[in-house]
């Protein structure tokens, strides 16, 4: 983002962008009473006195400036993740003919990005620019000088804390000329935003999906095909491959018998992120976290992992802006789901959400959903029994804080805080006697039971069947 001005040809008027200062009025007043007394009263070392101040004020402005200066912020365009190194500079730049003595340079940072380090390249600063710096005092003025058909970086460094995109700026400049008696208006420039992707926590998962229905992939599916699963032995027939024959089966039976397999096949994962209310107070990647820090942090871990695998994963958003992303594999899709998160945010809203959009309808009858909630809205918890009644195989993982505390000191709070625990509780009895399992995240082998037992029940023969 670039903010300048265009500069009228050299010799012209200045600029209506710049206008006097003090100095510049104090040194017309000075000069004008030491010349008025000294000819009324004939004092001619009144009039020596005021030459000098009259020399040096014609001497500062026999070149004006005509240009105002160019500001503009460029970030680190890279993968930032939660906890690493960012980068970013705001540069001043004179397209004018004459030198800027001063400019004074300021630019506002987003509260996620902890600045460490200030440093100003190519010139020399007040405030003592390069030594580390607190994050309040990030947004404080630096000055430097800026010589005529050049630019000087203010560059910031220091450590993203939160995923999200992120703002540097906006920034702004305001600058000295002829030797302080002209000042330039404020140019200000449009902020550069910065994209931090979530940290995914360590996620594994075992490989039981309840039902596996893609053409390839690596799950073990119900059906024969060419896969690493035995299914038994059959007798040969026109097709099978001379590598499958199975010897002794074939000596002791006097006919060619082969090794039957079962294919390996991909599946589908919708990660649904509740995002109907928020709780706890986020702290950071090293701090507390979240209802949408543990959501956002889960997905994406959720999704990397069947990714990896090969398994195609779609998302989508259970609140008033219905957000989704179309189901895909492989490393863009992975890419694609990062920037597709970073866009999440809690939206509360009184109506029901449609169910045209997150009615069972619009989700495969084979996906495996995984629904990311913290239970505080009752319209959550019937959208999970929904799915259920309707043969999804649905896991809900549980997002609220565990170190939730109740407000101090308030009355009934307390009290009240513990009857809402006790309802959310029976509230999470309930999904599981509709057969909707409900996990607590936890990273690593947080879904390895649940997934097991949803993949017997979905393998179990149907009663009546």
């Amino acid at each position: 983002m670039v903010a300048s001005a265009e500069s009228p040809p050299p010799g012209s008027e200045p600029s209506p962008g710049w206008v006097p200062t003090w100095a510049l009025g104090r040194a017309a007043l000075l000069t004008g009473l030491l010349l008025i007394v000294g000819v009324l009263l004939g004092r001619v070392d009144l009039v020596v006195l005021a030459a000098p101040f009259a020399l040096g004020t014609a001497h500062a402005l026999r070149r004006r400036p005509t240009a105002l200066p160019q500001v503009w912020i460029s970030a680190d365009g890279g993968h930032l993740v939660e906890g690493s190194e960012l980068t970013g500079t705001v540069t001043v730049g004179n397209p004018d003919v004459i030198d800027y003595d001063v400019a004074v340079v300021r630019s506002r940072v987003s509260p996620w990005l902890r600045v460490e380090r200030v440093t100003i390249a190519g010139a020399t600063t007040a405030s003592g620019a390069g030594s580390a710096v607190t994050p309040s005092v990030a947004e404080r003025p630096f000055v430097t000088a800026v010589p005529t058909a050049q630019a000087v970086d203010l560059e910031l460094a220091g450590t993203a804390l939160r995923w999200g995109r992120h703002p540097i700026g906006p920034a702004g400049a305001r600058v000295a000329a002829a030797q302080g008696l002209l000042v330039s208006r404020a140019v200000i420039t449009e902020p550069a935003r910065l994209r931090v992707y979530p940290k995914t926590e360590p996620f594994d998962a075992v490989e039981a999906m309840p039902r596996a229905a893609g053409l390839v992939g690596a799950h073990h599916s119900r059906r024969p095909g060419e896969g690493g699963e035995l299914a038994g032995v059959r007798v040969f027939a026109p097709g099978d491959r001379l590598r499958r024959i199975d010897w002794r089966v074939s000596l002791r039976a006097r006919q060619l018998h082969v090794a039957a397999t079962l294919s390996d096949r991909d599946a589908e994962v919708v990660v649904l992120l509740d995002v109907l209310a928020e709780a706890g107070r986020s702290g950071g990647v090293s701090g507390a976290a979240s209802v949408l820090d543990t959501t956002v942090r889960a997905a994406a871990a959720i999704a990397e992992h069947y990714l990896h695998r090969g398994d195609r994963v779609s998302m989508l958003e259970y609140g008033p802006a219905a957000r989704r992303l179309r189901p895909a594999t492989g490393r863009r899709q992975y890419l694609t789901v990062l920037e597709w998160l970073l866009e999440v945010r809690a939206e509360s809203s009184p109506h029901e959400p449609y169910d045209q959009v997150f009615g069972p309808q619009v989700l495969s009858a084979d996906a495996l959903v995984v629904v990311l909630t913290p239970l505080l809205d009752e319209r959550s918890a019937q959208m999970l029994a929904r799915l259920a009644r309707s043969g999804r195989f649905v896991v809900a993982v549980d997002t609220l804080p565990a170190d939730l505390t109740p407000p101090k000191d308030r009355g009934w709070a307390e009290v009240a805080y513990r009857l809402w625990r006790l309802d959310r509780e029976t509230m999470i009895g309930q999904l599981r006697e509709h057969g909707v399992p409900v996990v607590r995240w936890a990273g690593a082998g947080s879904l390895d039971e649940v997934l097991r037992d949803v993949a017997r029940l979905a393998t179990a023969p149907r009663v009546g069947r």
